[in-house]
């Protein structure tokens, strides 16, 4: 059951990933309810238990809200485990002067596309049923002791459907203008840079959640060269003979006869015998 889990939770995050942008490291927002249950069942750390939840190779660093914090506070002693480590958190900026309510917080940060790419974690059915109306949200929760990831909505999956669909009937100068916004966003980016630190350039799939298609990565495959193991090596060239080589002999000049010794056999030598 594990294997089977674990398999459906990557095969979201792949969907996630490649239709929606999301890239390592993770970003993961909670809320009270979250944090509460963690501490309650013992689901520690929980960067831990949520980098084998998403199959992730780091840990994903985890965000929540000054209206989250407030909200905890607010509950008094029967939160005051969950208050103090929310507060140990990162905190996302929210646009808020008075503290708001916790969900309404949530769903201001994620607005209406979820810019920044982040999970969100709640044990809230409300605030979860709100968030699968928005697209590129993934919702994380627990039971008990397990962490689970919600399945894209009906919502989401049309959504990335339509997105897919629109690009690929995209026209060349649509196409060049998202290009060009996507390098002068990049090159922003690498000036505003300070002290030599590395950022993470705009991918592919990031300008496709802008609306950018991809380009074809396959290389042509061009004709190589016979197998060298193959082919038999070159004869060299009979040299020519002497004889053509030779300069012809001046007109005057005679040639030279031949002259062969006859070898007399044992017979003729007795015949000469006897004559003598």
């Amino acid at each position: 059951m594990r294997v089977k889990r674990r398999s459906k939770h990557r095969k979201v995050v792949k969907f996630y990933a490649t239709c929606f942008g999301f890239r390592e490291p993770y970003k993961v927002l909670v809320d009270g309810t979250f944090v509460h249950h963690l501490l309650q069942h013992r689901l520690l750390p929980a960067d831990d238990a949520l980098q084998a939840l998403l199959s992730a190779s780091r840990n994903p660093p985890l965000f929540t809200s000054k209206c989250v914090v407030a909200e905890l506070r607010r509950l008094g002693k029967s939160h005051a485990d969950a208050f103090d480590a929310a507060s140990l958190l990162a905190t996302a900026r929210c646009e808020h002067d008075k503290v708001v309510n916790a969900v309404d917080c949530i769903l201001s940060l994620i607005g209406e596309k979820n810019p920044e790419h982040f999970f969100v974690a709640t044990q809230d059915a409300d605030l979860r049923a709100k968030l699968r109306e928005v697209p590129g949200v993934p919702v994380i929760y627990g039971l008990k002791s397990s962490l689970f990831i919600e399945q894209p909505s009906v919502q989401q999956r049309k959504f990335a459907q339509l997105d897919e669909e629109k690009r690929l009937h995209m026209g060349k100068s649509e196409y060049q203008k998202q290009l060009n916004v996507a390098s002068e966003e990049k090159t922003a980016a690498s000036e505003n840079a300070s002290d030599g630190k590395n950022k993470r350039s705009i991918s592919s799939l990031v300008e496709n959640a802008l609306g950018v298609a991809e380009k074809s990565k396959f290389k042509r495959k061009r004709p190589k060269g016979p197998n060298p193991l193959s082919c038999k090596k070159k004869k060299p060239k009979p040299q020519l003979r002497a004889s053509r080589n030779q300069v012809p002999k001046a007109e005057g000049e005679a040639k030279r006869k031949r002259v062969r010794k006859r070898e007399r056999s044992h017979k003729d030598n007795k015949q000469i015998e006897t004559v003598s």
